[in-house]
């Protein structure tokens, strides 16, 4: 028994989410950061692993020679998992090559810059028989699973109308693009075809998706730029339909001034609705036509099996964005040591740690699938706010995209 290795890929110095992963992956124990290729600039690849304190001989000057090294190392020392925090168009080469090296994959969301790579991505997973892991990190709150748990045990009813919203303000004007975070994401070189819709409106899609069980199946959308020069969307309206014929919108927003990260879900069926917000992530709202509502705290009462394989502290202790991302983590290294030591449903007393996570729990973790109908929603809607036709159906086939400027030429 020993910790899962991993390696990191982005994330060096002046990074903001590569410290988000490496904090959340090492929350609960189960991991430890003991390589990487911290950045595209040699020297703050190498500075940035110095100063994680990493052995110096394991501070890599990009991620192709970090994958060739690792996978030369024997069994008692090399990695077993990569984590990949670069922007949006390094993702697919380097799960690519790690996989093809015999690495487990963990990456940041969305897990491609198109779908076309998405789904040659699925082909490579299939042939490695590896894992692959990816940070849809809002379906890590223990208060969104026991949301999703209520929905599946047909508290509500039948789902009718489902609503999620994900507005921010940081982007609201043209000085705000001046940051490394800004530059990237508003570049279709490196961040493919959207910016709002592929930074944050696939959590939000993700999110209803992963709560309620349903899978979108039509959507009309309308993607707008509020700032002059830039080439991608910052604001957008989604209608969607369900597989199950429910009804739903989405909007999400990076030029909404004064909001923060103000993700938040509500979700109606026939005899109650329930009501998830990040803002208060330790609370489920439930509402009733019939009795009063029913404000469900993290920690009281009982919970689903699988929210509380993903609580660490009684109630009262808020848990939050940092937990939540590590749930992903902790999971997936299960996952990992499922495969590498032991049975996690074994009833071994020195597996005692181990037993409370059964495979459910560690099952709960987004993978391809979500990476595939995430990069989809994305050229979906893009394809669709581009389109005159209302409606169009959900396809998981690469869709032909014009973007903004080439538009305002033809």
């Amino acid at each position: 028994m020993r910790k899962i290795r991993m390696g990191m890929v982005g994330g060096g110095q002046g990074a903001f989410i590569g410290a988000i992963h490496r904090i959340a992956a090492q929350l609960d124990n189960q991991i430890e950061l003991v390589c990487g290729a911290f950045s595209s600039d040699p020297d703050n690849a190498v500075a940035s692993g110095k100063a994680l304190y990493l052995e110096e001989s394991r501070c890599y000057r990009s991620y192709q020679e970090m994958l060739k090294q690792e996978a030369l190392l024997g069994d008692d020392k090399r990695m077993d998992m990569v984590v990949i925090v670069t922007p949006n168009f390094l993702h697919f080469p380097i799960a690519k090559m790690a996989l093809e090296q015999g690495f487990h994959v963990m990456s940041d969301k969305p897990a491609t810059v198109d779908l076309a790579e998405a789904l040659a991505l699925k082909d490579i997973i299939e042939q490695t028989g590896l894992l692959y892991g990816l940070t849809h990190t809002y379906t890590g709150y223990p208060m969104v699973k026991e949301a999703k748990a209520r929905i599946k045990q047909g508290q509500l009813g039948k789902i009718k109308k489902v609503v999620v919203e994900y507005p921010q303000g940081w982007l609201a004007n043209k000085n705000d693009e001046n940051s490394k975070q800004a530059a990237w994401r508003l570049d279709p070189k490196k961040s493919g075809i959207s910016c709002c819709m592929g930074d944050i409106g696939v959590h939000a899609a993700n999110l209803a998706e992963y709560v309620t069980g349903l899978s979108i199946t039509e959507l009309c959308a309308d993607l707008s730029t509020n700032v002059a020069g830039r080439l991608l969307d910052d604001d957008g309206t989604v209608l969607l339909r369900f597989n199950s014929g429910a009804q739903g919108t989405l909007q999400a927003s990076q030029v909404s001034i004064g909001e923060e990260n103000s993700l938040k879900l509500r979700v109606y069926g026939e005899t109650a609705s329930i009501e998830w917000s990040q803002l208060e992530p330790n609370t489920v709202l439930m509402k009733f036509a019939d009795k009063p509502s029913q404000l469900i705290r993290a920690g009281v009462g009982e919970m689903d099996k699988i929210t509380q394989a993903n609580m660490r502290t009684p109630a009262g202790h808020p848990e939050g964005y940092l937990e939540a991302f590590a749930n992903i983590y902790t999971q997936f290294s299960y996952q990992i040591r499922d495969r590498l030591f032991v049975d996690i449903n074994a009833s071994d007393a020195n597996n005692s740690d181990l037993n409370t996570h059964d495979k459910a729990a560690i099952n709960d973790v987004p993978g391809i699938e979500s990476a595939i109908r995430g990069m989809a929603f994305i050229e979906n809607v893009v394809a669709a706010s581009q389109s005159e036709i209302k409606w169009h159906p959900f396809s998981l086939k690469p869709q032909k995209i014009t973007l903004l400027n080439e538009l305002d030429k033809g």
